[in-house]
């Protein structure tokens, strides 16, 4: 239970304030605290800053009753904007609401009207939008979004992947359609994701490989993330197979390893920032990983991998906001299951409740 002292404060504040930031919170806490933009530019950020925060000497107490404090303002980074949810209007399918679609965002749905209904009759659901009654099939519903999106293009939805998304109720459900994943928080869909945390016993301490993102990212450039991360698109691909999949490109980890790596449960999160709505379920894993094994990215997208215990980890979370966000959120659960936190904390079970948001399903 420590804070910095004065020296490592500044550290963090001169290192964050060479990236561009946005934040519309005021944390209660005493140490400093930056909301990172998704999409600022390259951040400076390097191994040498974060294991300064996290093996920092020059300590002192902290009360215990506001230890927490670092934990729930990740939390409330990812789960901004609930008082904004009155302008969005549901979007619904077969009379299943499978998302959210902010009113303004709606206009530029209108003249797409082969494509998408708008109802006001006093249904069930209130002012809904919908998708054209001539859309039978999920490929044909796929199709006619795509086109929309395609004609919106990045003015309107930046960051286009080329990757879809399944469209659900809920997880286990059928799929309605597919959409392009940088246009899922602009629809409010539901998206699911797997996390892994890849970790080493080493003289009876755990020690998390954290990764650093690559700078070329266009989410979140040079911030640290889970060792593997991805979203669940609509291949057909199951949870354990994504993993397998995502660590394979991600970390270099061989079929015969990551095919051990154990499902631990979920989390999830909503968050609204202007027009985007972004309704998150993810899926927790554990790999204990051979102390012989280093990572190696396979597909770009990682700048560089460490080694850390998870000690120093859990400072670096609590006290910085080196961490894409949702990752943080990820590696907060980490510590619940592995003992890091403890009932003895003030705020355990809230910190606990809060790492389920919206409907989970």
């Amino acid at each position: 239970m420590f804070v910095l002292t004065t020296k490592s404060h500044t550290l963090t504040k001169m290192m964050l304030m060479s990236c561009k930031f946005s934040s519309s919170l005021s944390p209660s806490h005493t140490f400093p605290s930056f909301s990172v933009s998704a999409t600022s530019g390259t951040c400076k950020l390097t191994w040498d800053h974060v294991l300064h925060i996290s093996e920092s000497k020059h300590v002192t107490q902290q009360d215990p009753s506001s230890y927490l404090q670092g934990y729930f303002h990740k939390v409330q980074l990812c789960n901004r904007g609930s008082d904004k949810q009155s302008e969005f209007l549901p979007f619904v399918i077969e009379g299943h609401v499978v998302g959210f679609i902010h009113n303004r965002f709606v206009e530029h749905l209108r003249r797409f009207n082969n494509v998408f209904v708008f109802t006001n009759d006093g249904g069930p659901v209130g002012d809904c939008v919908s998708l054209h009654p001539l859309l039978k099939t999920a490929e044909e519903r796929t199709s006619a979004v795509a086109y929309v999106i395609e004609h919106l293009g990045e003015k309107y939805i930046p960051h286009i992947r080329n990757e879809l998304y399944p469209v659900k109720s809920s997880f286990d459900k059928p799929t309605f359609f597919s959409l392009e994943r940088a246009a899922a928080p602009y629809f409010g869909i539901k998206a699911y994701a797997i996390h892994m945390s890849g970790y080493v016993e080493l003289d009876g301490e755990k020690h998390l490989w954290i990764a650093k993102r690559s700078h070329s990212k266009s989410t979140y450039p040079g911030l640290l993330d889970h060792l593997v991360a991805g979203g669940l698109v609509s291949d057909g691909i199951d949870c354990r197979e994504n993993v397998v999949k995502e660590c394979e490109e991600e970390a270099g980890i061989p079929r015969s390893i990551s095919i051990k790596a154990k499902p631990v449960g979920a989390i999830s999160y909503m968050d609204i920032d202007g027009y985007r709505y972004q309704r998150y379920v993810v899926f927790s894993y554990d790999l204990i990983l051979p102390e012989s094994f280093e990572p190696k990215n396979e597909d770009g997208e990682v700048d560089s991998f460490k080694l850390i215990p998870v000690k120093q980890v859990a400072e670096v979370i609590r006290k910085t906001q080196f961490f894409k966000p949702n990752c943080a959120i990820g590696i907060i659960d980490f510590l619940f299951r592995h003992g890091y936190i403890s009932p003895e904390n003030h705020g355990y079970l809230d910190l606990l409740r809060s790492l389920i948001k919206g409907d989970c399903s």
